[in-house]
């Protein structure tokens, strides 16, 4: 790693250790301090403009989101609908946003390769609202592309979106939410009374998705220097995110899918996606997902594994990784394997 690479690193875990209280909660003017926002920019840059925006739903509160998409051509006619990445941000369900520096990097450059619209949801964190709150939010987002499309650009000038050309994606803390909106669209779909009309997801893209358990993994004992993520902050984000008095045998924290719970919407679902499961060779976390994706296939779901035996937690944020250039062609293709709509 470059010396601006191994700071940006080391702050990382910094914005974590320095802003989380003994007591359970956040100094959020600190992690503000830590972690400025930037604004959205709606002249483009490298190619790809952003607008921040506004999801309203009648069962969550306002929620904020950043939609990145790439500027077309000059062009007589009408640029064709763009597919849509609702994309959830990592963190440990607790740090970080749509709005922060990494990620808003990350989206653009997502929508750069994919040339898909890439809306970056900024969902409740923890621990002011715990489990289920990341994941009805990100289901609303679900419900807002579906009840406001974009085509007649009525809305915030939006370029025209499809949304028969759907993915869900998200590294770490985002991984995870991605999949858990993934199953309760699926659950949801296979009711009669969904109210789902244009919304089909076409992938699921989990890159180093967190879950976790109560025993610790051979990677978490021998990756205990790793950066970024380590046991003790994973423990305190878990019992920051999980209801008072649950242990990460919680439904959440499954990534065997084990319990009925946490395999409603994926077993017996036919409209749980396709997934595509990014692991790092020196991600704590990496024993968690390899078993996610062994889950997936028990349960008869498609799962592609991507594996980078020198990546890190979160090496996708870093542009000087060969690894972050490879797996932004990778999305690339994901997505432009996913043609037309979805039956």
């Amino acid at each position: 790693m470059t010396w601006r690479t191994r700071l940006a690193v080391a702050a990382a875990g910094y914005l974590t250790d320095a802003t989380a209280r003994a007591d359970g909660t956040i100094n959020r003017r600190l992690v503000s301090l830590l972690d400025p926002a930037v604004a959205a920019s709606p002249i483009p840059r490298n190619g790809v403009a952003s607008r921040d925006i506004v999801i309203t739903d009648p069962t969550v509160p306002p929620l904020r989101a950043r939609l990145f998409y790439p500027s077309p051509p000059p062009s007589p006619s009408s640029p064709p609908p763009l597919p849509v990445v609702v994309f959830f941000h990592g963190g440990g369900f607790a740090y970080l946003s749509a709005s922060s520096p990494s990620y808003d990097a990350a989206c653009r450059r997502i929508a750069r390769h994919a040339a898909a619209a890439v809306l970056s949801v900024d969902y409740r964190r923890s621990p002011e609202h715990r489990f289920p709150a990341a994941y009805d939010d990100g289901l609303a987002a679900l419900r807002f592309l579906d009840n406001h499309p974009s085509n007649s650009n009525r809305h915030h000038h939006l370029p025209p979106l499809d949304a028969s050309r759907c993915f869900l994606a998200g590294d770490s803390a985002g991984g995870n939410i991605a999949h858990h909106v993934a199953r309760r669209y699926a659950a949801l779909l296979s009711t009669p009374s969904s109210s789902f009309r244009t919304v089909r997801l076409a992938g699921l893209i989990a890159i180093q998705p967190f879950f976790g358990g109560e025993a610790r993994t051979p990677a978490e004992l021998r990756l205990a220097g790793a950066p970024i993520v380590s046991v003790p902050r994973t423990d305190w984000m878990w019992r920051a995110f999980l209801p008072p008095g649950a242990d990460r045998t919680h439904e959440a924290c499954d990534a065997t899918m084990s319990s009925p719970a946490a395999a409603k919407g994926v077993e017996d679902a036919p409209d749980f996606p396709p997934v595509t499961v990014v692991v790092g060779g020196y991600d704590p976390l990496q024993d968690w997902q390899r078993r996610y994706c062994a889950a997936l296939r028990e349960k008869g779901k498609e799962v592609t594994l991507l594996e980078y035996p020198d990546a890190i937690h979160a090496f996708y944020l870093f542009p000087e990784f060969v690894e972050a250039k490879d797996l932004m062609l990778k999305i690339r293709d994901i997505v432009a394997a996913s043609g037309g709509t979805r039956a």
